[in-house]
């Protein structure tokens, strides 16, 4: 039953503000069922890029590296060698006989053609006496065939002889010039015998031994009844140029030339550098050392190195092409050959095959392979592979 107090319009009224509010409903619940589920996927979305951010740089390998650099010209090569003199000379007798006396001992010096010793030989004397002897009697003996074979020569212009007679004058002349021809041999050999008594140095230079004494019996070549022994009286040594001979390892051979710059240090005069030159290489690489052997020529007017002096041979070696260099601690030895990891623009790591050259100890030459403006890794690992990313930290060692 309707109340008859409220009236019509009073009722329409309220069911109009009613049904709007009906209508706004779902649309206030799905806002705020957005609302909430836009709270709770936002921390999940931030929390998933962070963690793909973190992973990816714990997969990014951390790197330094270091740029290469152009590889010195001249590269100084230390070998030892040790000192020989320019020549050496033991001197024998080239005749017997006993030592009448010697003129020089160890230590002197001498010169060319000076008498070292006097050997006294009188058999061979008088050998040589006797063979002047025989040379005389067959020049008087060819002087007198000539001069009869001339006579025979001209009786027969005038027919007072016959022709056999006097072709056996001339055949008889020239049988004494044979003759003479021999005594002339025989006393110039004898002649040469006796010069050897007076035993001689070969070369300007220093006596460094001597092996006999005053009334020694010294024969030709050797010491009598001591087969054992060589039989030396003297030996020579020139000392004013020496010869210092080294063992070039092979890799730094063709660098070796005869503009090579060289010097020599000895351990007896600290600090002071002994020029030298390099005079001759053998040119072939020695089999079972694989080495290149060199002569080193060194003026020594002052006689400061003596023979058989140990010292170090400074190499001035200069590379016949400008090249680069890198610590090797950049190297890389994989089956491929050797190789250096570099990274590329995209901030991966490449690996780049390169050739060697010379080593220089914590540093070694890149001849191929490798530009300057490469990013080099430094103490790469053995498990970095191309394509890998890299975060570079820091610059490596120069």
């Amino acid at each position: 039953m309707t109340d008859s107090s409220t009236p019509p319009d009073s009722v329409d009224n309220g069911a109009r503000r009613v049904a709007p509010r009906r209508h706004a409903m779902p649309f206030v619940v799905a806002a705020l069922a957005l609302a909430l589920l836009a709270a709770g996927i936002a921390p999940r979305l931030h929390a998933s890029a962070a963690l793909a951010r973190q992973a990816a740089a714990q997969t990014a390998v951390s790197v330094s590296v270091i740029a290469p650099q152009p590889a010195p010209a001249v590269q100084e090569l230390l070998l030892p060698g040790a000192v020989t003199p320019f020549a050496d000379a033991s001197i024998y007798a080239r005749t017997s006989g006993y030592l009448a006396h010697w003129s020089t001992d160890i230590g002197a010096h001498v010169k060319a053609g000076e008498t070292l010793a006097v050997i006294d030989a009188p058999d061979l004397d008088a050998q040589y006496r006797q063979v002047r002897a025989d040379e005389a009697t067959a020049q008087a003996n060819f002087d007198y065939a000539k001069a009869t074979a001339q006579r025979w020569q001209d009786m027969l212009k005038t027919q007072s002889v016959a022709q056999q007679d006097a072709d056996t004058k001339m055949n008889d002349m020239e049988a004494r010039r044979a003759m003479l021809a021999s005594a002339h041999a025989n006393a110039a050999h004898l002649r040469e015998l006796v010069s050897y008594e007076k035993i001689v140095a070969p070369f300007d230079g220093i006596v460094t031994a001597r092996n006999v004494d005053v009334g020694a019996l010294v024969t030709a070549g050797g010491t009598p009844g001591a087969a054992g022994m060589s039989g030396e009286l003297f030996h020579v040594e020139q000392t004013g140029t020496l010869r210092v001979f080294v063992d070039v390892p092979e890799d730094d051979a063709p660098y070796v030339t005869a503009s090579t710059g060289v010097y020599l240090t000895a351990p007896q005069y600290p600090g002071r550098q002994i020029a030298g030159r390099v005079a001759r290489t053998t040119g072939a690489i020695d089999p079972a050392s694989r080495t290149l052997r060199v002569e080193v020529d060194v003026d020594n007017p002052d006689g400061a190195l003596m023979p058989g002096a140990y010292v170090q041979v400074h190499l001035q070696l200069r590379a016949a092409s400008v090249a680069l260099d890198v610590p090797v601690s950049t190297l890389m030895f994989r089956p491929g050959g050797t190789m250096v990891a570099v990274v590329d623009a995209s901030g991966r790591a490449a690996l780049k095959t390169v050739h060697l050259g010379r080593d220089f100890g914590t540093r070694v030459e890149i001849t191929s392979g490798l530009a300057t403006t490469d990013r080099v890794i430094d103490n790469p690992g053995d498990s970095l592979g191309a394509g890998q990313p890299v975060s570079i930290v820091s610059g490596g060692h120069n």
